[in-house]
């Protein structure tokens, strides 16, 4: 079972600020969210990463660099790990989202909802399973994969392979510059880490679950 690194971004101002970014081009990480892609980046130096897959969104990309330094590896985009498309409520801050009554089902009944003029959870839910279960394709058992990405996609994808239903998600966590441990074959899937920050330990290939 291919062995996959689900990576949060770093921190940027938009996270910062409290305001939902959504697709918004050109959001860069800050000072801290610099720091905390390098310290990634060293954490994960000794990793026998196979690929590194990233969001096409600066946020991602940025995150995915220091990672990616010195292994002689291409960042590989994939436009589906794109964050939730989030439509009329892209660059809203939070404490006015707060506000309205459809925050309540957003929180508690997620699979019941779609963004004005975006897409619904179960949707951004279908588009990463599906990123998923092709990658598992291209990659050999026991393989290390990156992929960075953003925190509802990743939570959306931890509640998918754990055998949650979709409206519990919310209740998982995905700080920034946060890795996540998925195995993933066709005998199943298994977390073995989620929500980790450096320094942390990987899973040694081919002993499924436990630590070297």
């Amino acid at each position: 079972m291919p062995i996959f690194l689900l990576i949060r971004h770093g921190e940027n101002d938009y996270v910062k600020a409290g305001k939902l970014p959504g697709r918004v081009a050109g959001i860069h990480l800050n000072e801290r969210g610099l720091a905390q892609a390098a310290a990634l980046g060293e954490s994960l130096k000794a990793a026998p990463l196979a690929a590194i897959y990233s969001s096409p969104l600066e946020r991602a990309l940025e995150t995915s660099a220091p990672i990616a330094a010195g292994r002689g590896l291409e960042i590989q985009l994939i436009p589906d790990l794109m964050d939730t498309d989030v439509g009329e409520w892209q660059a809203e801050e939070l404490k006015k989202l707060y506000k309205l009554p459809e925050w309540k089902t957003v929180q508690q009944a997620p699979s019941r909802f779609t963004f004005p003029g975006g897409e619904s959870f179960l949707a951004c839910q279908a588009r990463m399973v599906a990123v998923f279960e092709s990658l598992v394709q291209k990659h050999a058992d026991d393989e290390i994969v990156a992929v960075v990405f953003h925190a509802d996609p990743v939570k959306l994808v931890l509640a998918y392979y754990l055998g949650m239903p979709l409206d519990t998600f919310q209740r998982l966590g995905c700080d920034t510059a946060s890795l996540s441990i998925l195995r993933l074959g066709k005998g199943g899937a298994q977390v073995s880490g989620m929500n980790l920050k450096p320094p942390f330990a990987l899973p040694a290939p081919g002993k499924k679950g436990r630590k070297k």
